[in-house]
């Protein structure tokens, strides 16, 4: 097939939309990707990167940028302009750029949602399917997150949600706990298929080890530096066993948060504590995680983050670590169901502080029971090519099935 992928975000920002690609091109199929300048999560182009259009290849898969505003600081302002001037461009360019004849077009819908305005537009022109790959609820984690707190704007986002997923043919959701939410917006009486974040193959095993973390025992935070991430919970636990000077708090990432959490650590006297290591390739993580006693997840106490797992948990299983969590709903109903390591409610900081502590008083044996049990659980649940395979023949069905009525 000739699938076209729509994406905000693409390579070398860090996403598995990155990894799909390329897995459907091990699979024969032709794929191209219309995205935008990668700017994420620094805010600012990357370098060789500018406001022009520009055409690439990654893992022989054809890219196709658009220039956008990018996302500066990650205030509301810079966002919208974000947001909305990768639409326009893609479905002022998008018609032009991405010529010829496809089969399907395949949305990754991370943050924005409006990245279905362009792919709606591809699909009335050319005639062909959509695909709608659902990672994050809209408009519940705007209201979440803080972004957008207007009863009014909220509906309007509402209504726009409503009209992108009545445009698609198949809608795809990175968790169980999305379905109900995306039934509701939908008249389709069609239930979303379940298509969870995968375990990635740089994951699978260790590289040489990039660099040596802080002595002790090691609580590893991997991955965005933002306000769903509940960083005042992870520095209120890391204040309250500070009588456990061996505990130690390592952060790979960065994100909207992290000159706030770097301040943080500063006024909390935190800094032999708390090792705030910036951001480095995904293909490095695994070696990061090795060194890991512990790996550390968390999130806001929301009902919209009740309802998502983080992509994060499978690579911390892939890489067999136990977990220690801060979730409530799905995410921390996955670590209870594989094993893979303790998870309390959002927020708690005292029942958090006491996983942290029951983790270091345990045996090493125990633990790495744990991440065992979390490796093998990852493999048998989200092995990718599974997955991948299984994504193949969903999207062959739905040209099948859809050909009658595009008169393809």
């Amino acid at each position: 097939m000739k699938v076209l992928i729509v994406s905000q975000y693409f390579w070398p920002e860090n996403f598995r939309i990155n990894d799909l690609a390329s897995g459907l091109v091990e699979r024969g199929h032709d794929v191209s990707v219309l995205t935008g300048m990668p700017n994420y999560p620094d805010g600012k182009l990357f370098p060789n990167y500018g406001f022009y259009v520009r055409h690439e290849e990654y893992k022989g898969v054809r890219v196709i940028r658009v220039p956008l505003i990018p996302r500066g600081n990650g205030g509301a302002l810079r966002l919208i302009a974000n947001y909305i001037s990768f639409v326009l461009t893609a479905c002022l360019l998008g018609p032009f750029l991405c010529r010829g004849k496809f089969d399907l077009i395949f949305v990754c819908q991370l943050s924005p949602i409006t990245v279905g305005l362009p792919a709606l537009l591809l699909k009335k022109i050319k005639r062909i399917p959509i695909m709608f790959w659902i990672l994050d609820l809209w408009p519940e984690s705007l209201s979440a997150t803080g972004a957008i707190n207007s009863p009014s704007i909220l509906n309007k986002v509402d209504s726009l949600v409503r009209f992108i997923y009545g445009g698609c043919d198949k809608i795809l959701v990175s968790s169980q706990g999305f379905i109900a939410s995306i039934v509701d917006k939908t008249a389709n009486s069609a239930k979303p298929d379940y298509f969870p974040n995968w375990q990635e193959p740089e994951y699978s095993e260790a590289d040489t080890i990039p660099e040596s973390l802080p002595e002790g025992f090691r609580v590893v935070f991997a991955g965005n530096v933002g306000a769903a991430q509940d960083f005042e919970t992870i520095l209120s636990v890391a204040e309250k066993l500070r009588a456990y000077p061996d505990i130690q708090w390592v952060i790979l990432g960065e994100g909207r948060r992290f000159e706030w959490v770097k301040e943080q650590v500063d006024l909390r006297k935190l800094s032999t504590l708390f090792h705030l290591k910036g951001r480095f390739p995904a293909e490095m993580m695994p070696s990061f995680f090795a060194q890991a006693d512990v790996m550390l997840v968390t999130l806001k106490r929301d009902p919209v983050f009740a309802l998502t797992v983080p992509g994060k948990i499978q690579s911390y299983m892939a890489c067999g670590r136990p977990i220690v969590a801060a979730l409530d709903g799905e995410g921390g109903r996955l670590i209870a169901e594989s094993g893979s390591g303790l998870s309390v409610p959002s927020e708690d900081v005292d029942a958090l502080a006491d996983a942290i502590l029951t983790m270091y008083q345990m045996p090493m044996e125990e633990r790495e029971s744990m991440g065992v049990r979390g490796k093998k659980y990852c493999e048998a649940n989200f092995d990718r090519n599974m997955l991948l395979d299984r994504l193949d023949g969903w999207m062959r069905q739905l040209v099948k099935t859809n050909e009658g009525n595009f008169g393809c």
